[in-house]
């Protein structure tokens, strides 16, 4: 299945408009893209404790989770600061917003190593990635399984 890299772009965009952070302003948005065809969209979110924040490509699976839904195909995210000036136009990012290595991580648990990430600056300005690139030797759930039986 082709996935619509504009369209999950265009929903990260929107997520995005949602973001909570009154202390980075630092705004992500996320829209997740599960095989069933279901799109996810999260955003990050602050906290005054800052351990306590979460990221909005956390928020997007933890919602498809929470809804029972465990396959994924890709990820776009968007996000910058609020400080600079706002670019001509709203859906727009002046650099690529990589996700972090807990998000990554969260992301193996998930998906396999060719689930696509998308990081874009716009519609029309994007790079894809794919999971195996940015969490080489990665560890997983099959790191736990144990050995020689059950």
């Amino acid at each position: 299945m082709q996935t619509d890299y504009k369209e999950l772009i265009r929903s990260a965009f929107q997520a995005r408009k949602r973001a909570y952070t009154p202390y980075s302003r630092f705004q992500v948005g996320a829209a997740l893209l599960a095989k069933n065809g279901t799109v996810y969209q999260g955003c990050n979110i602050e906290n005054a404790s800052y351990p306590a924040t979460n990221c909005a490509e956390r928020t997007a699976f933890y919602k498809a989770v929470s809804e029972g839904v465990r396959e994924f195909q890709a990820i776009a995210i968007v996000g910058g600061s609020v400080l600079y000036p706002k670019t001509a136009e709203e859906n727009q990012c002046t650099d690529l917003c990589s996700p972090c290595g807990i998000c990554r991580q969260v992301m193996r648990e998930f998906c396999s190593g060719d689930f696509e990430i998308v990081l874009a600056r716009s519609q029309e300005d994007y790079e894809v990635h794919t999971l195996e690139e940015l969490l080489p030797l990665s560890f997983g759930p099959e790191n736990l399984k144990k050995q020689g039986g059950e």
